[in-house]
């Protein structure tokens, strides 16, 4: 029986696929960069230039039996891939696990990691000269870069814009209370209900003293200034409809075992899936458990019976730095909250790099 998997995509979810599958099938991991970007260290990396290095993990230390091709993918179908390159890769099963890209610093925008940490000095360099920081953006990826740039920058004035009327939606008002708190203590001033009358005159990451105007009639005045919104989903591979029908916002359409809708050989995970949860690297690891398992019950010529379903209850931890921030888990009994030791002590502290050096073999 053939057994090759073709995972497209290395990040989160697809690293996590073809680890567990290195020593079942014949793995064939397909992604444009030279090694795993933990994208959770970034905003770190950007304040802290000499422990950049920690956030990235190369490929060749990911599989035993396996292989990686440096590619992109341009078009996929139910028997295989086609590369940018030119080349095909035939395969049994398929793994869709391109993920989405973010606006930098929250995520590398360099394929090469040479290259990416020269992006992070680089943009260090522009943010240590500037006194007055704008972010925009009070979603998490903002609120965590405005807390590693008070760590290390205390004497900076942090000021961060968002037109919504709320931080966190969809969470407790106890955890909302608690961030409002904390971010006061670290000094990090937080104008909600506000957005620019126009963008900046220079780009993000730059530093060159500005002044916008905010649609409250208010002007902020800044030397540098990054942009913390924006998703952008890696599916332009599948625009040709040659494997599936994206919906209208990009998404796979998935079953509750992952498969891709009408294809019991493909699966999605990640941020691409149309399931009905926040797109963060915990739960894309938990499809890489539901897939891998489905995937080696039918290499065993069993039935396939791993499930997923959304939780109910939203999660999230927030650091705020290394020592501060918010969190919440969902438990049995509902969304429990938990304190900024415990958000330190999971993420803070070393933003997973301990996961995935174990993961990558490099612990």
């Amino acid at each position: 029986m053939s057994r090759t998997v073709a995972i497209i995509g290395g990040g989160y979810g697809g690293s996590a696929v073809a680890k567990a599958l290195d020593a079942e099938a014949d793995v064939v991991l397909i992604d444009p960069r030279d090694a795993f970007a933990n994208s959770a260290a970034s905003l770190r990396a950007l304040v802290r230039p000499d422990w950049a290095g920690n956030m990235f993990f190369p490929f060749d230390t990911l599989l035993a039996r396996g292989r990686v091709i440096r590619d992109r993918v341009v078009s996929a179908d139910p028997g295989g891939v086609i590369l940018a390159s030119g080349a095909r890769v035939e395969a049994d099963y398929l793994v869709l696990a391109t993920g989405s890209s973010y606006a930098y610093p929250a995520k590398p925008s360099a394929d090469a990691t040479g290259e990416a940490l020269d992006d992070l000095r680089r943009t260090h360099h522009e943010l240590s000269g500037a006194q007055r920081v704008l972010i925009l953006g009070a979603g998490p990826v903002g609120l965590e870069l405005a807390g590693e740039i008070r760590e290390v920058w205390p004497d900076k004035q942090v000021i961060v814009v968002d037109p919504t009327e709320q931080l966190l939606p969809g969470f407790g008002a106890e955890l909302r209370e608690d961030l409002h708190r904390q971010l006061k203590e670290a000094d990090i001033e937080v104008r909600l209900g506000a957005g620019l009358t126009a963008p900046p005159s220079t780009g993000p990451g730059l530093a060159a003293s500005f002044t916008v105007a905010t649609t409250g009639g208010g002007e902020i005045t800044a030397d540098i200034w990054f942009r913390a919104h924006g998703v952008h989903l890696n599916t332009d591979y599948l625009a040709d409809g040659r494997l599936t029908t994206r919906t209208a916002q990009g998404q796979v359409r998935v079953t509750e075992t992952l498969n891709v809708h009408g294809h019991d050989h493909v699966y999605a995970v990640g941020d691409i899936t149309d399931l009905a949860e926040a797109k963060m690297a915990a739960y894309a690891m938990r499809h890489a458990e539901v897939v891998a398992q489905n995937i080696i019950s039918r290499l065993r010529g069993e039935q396939p019976t791993a499930g997923y379903r959304p939780a109910a209850d939203p999660m999230i931890l927030l650091p705020l730095g290394t020592r501060g921030g918010v969190g919440q888990f969902a438990t049995p009994d509902g969304p429990a909250v938990v304190p900024a030791a415990t958000v330190a002590e999971y993420k803070g502290t070393d933003l997973f790099t301990g996961r995935f050096a174990e993961l990558f073999g490099t612990a």
